[in-house]
């Protein structure tokens, strides 16, 4: 449990840096690109890959893709944070499971419990009610844009990562190095546009704050996998605790220290997002299972 302690820990502290990069004036683009080279110093020095299997791998569309979709769903992610704040960006970002529940069952056949179809229905109930708000300016209106373009992008994301995971030519963490690799290139192509084209400066605080970032975005990942690991016989506990200790830490950030303001609705969305988790993940009865 300790382990999954950590790495919930780690996922909302990544949330609070993106929350404080705009009153540092941190260049979020640039902080990101640092931020994957130090998560990829930081793989080779915990995973210890073969250096034969990274060179000798032609990276799949997969990876490609996850390379892509990483660096610009994470600038969405801090857009998301800086204008609707944590509470809304981390149910939107841990409610973007049900993606790849349901292309489990569309594109792949799976069967359907009814207690995953009621989840389902709760959890689209949980984002209306969650993004709810009342705008007094026209352009606050399209600050929903974010967290909707968060809960599809990382469902996107955790969709490619298993299809990565079936990958068995080379370890799954040699894996997550190469699409670090990839997402630093993207990332970097950005930075070398926005310098070459825009005239952006290259500031070395956004190297530093690329680093912290990369530091917990890393062990966001590898104590979530050392808890999978831990509790192997009751994966769904793992992933709904993870979820819920997300959302229930981060919103609990978000309305104490950042002052974030929520109306009845998306206080109810907040609830109903984690009955969602709960029913999906079917986490009850494996819950019961360890308790007896």
């Amino acid at each position: 449990m300790i382990f999954l302690l950590i790495s919930i820990c780690c996922s909302v502290t990544v949330a609070v840096l993106l929350k404080l990069a705009r009153r540092y004036k941190i260049n979020i683009t640039q902080a990101v690109t640092w931020n994957y080279l130090f998560a990829i110093v930081l793989s080779y020095i915990f995973f210890k890959p073969s250096l034969a299997q990274l060179t000798g791998t032609v990276p799949s569309s997969e990876y490609i893709a996850l390379g892509v979709l990483l660096p610009v769903v994470f600038w969405f992610l801090a857009g998301s944070v800086r204008h609707i704040g944590i509470v809304k960006t981390d149910i939107a970002q841990r409610l973007s499971l049900f993606i790849p529940i349901l292309a489990a069952y569309f594109l792949f056949k799976e069967d359907f419990t009814l207690t995953k179809i009621c989840g389902l229905s709760v959890g689209f109930v949980a984002i209306f009610f969650t993004l709810h708000k009342k705008t007094s300016q026209k352009n606050e209106g399209l600050n929903w844009l974010y967290p909707i373009i968060v809960f599809i992008g990382f469902g996107l994301i955790d969709i490619l990562f298993k299809k990565v995971a079936q990958i068995k030519i080379i370890p799954y963490t040699s894996s997550l190095i190469l699409v670090f690799i990839l997402a630093f290139v993207i990332s970097l192509l950005s930075i070398a546009y926005l310098k070459v084209v825009k005239k952006q400066k290259m500031e070395f605080i956004n190297f530093i704050c690329g680093c912290i970032l990369g530091f917990f975005n890393f062990f966001n990942i590898w104590f979530y996998l050392k808890a999978h690991t831990a509790m192997a016989s009751n994966p769904s506990v793992v992933f709904a605790a993870m979820n819920m200790g997300v959302i229930i830490v981060g919103s609990a950030v978000g309305i104490l220290i950042f002052k974030e303001k929520l109306n009845k609705l998306n206080y109810l969305g907040l609830a109903l997002a984690l009955v969602a988790i709960i029913l999906i993940t079917n986490v009850i009865p494996a819950l019961y299972q360890m308790l007896s």
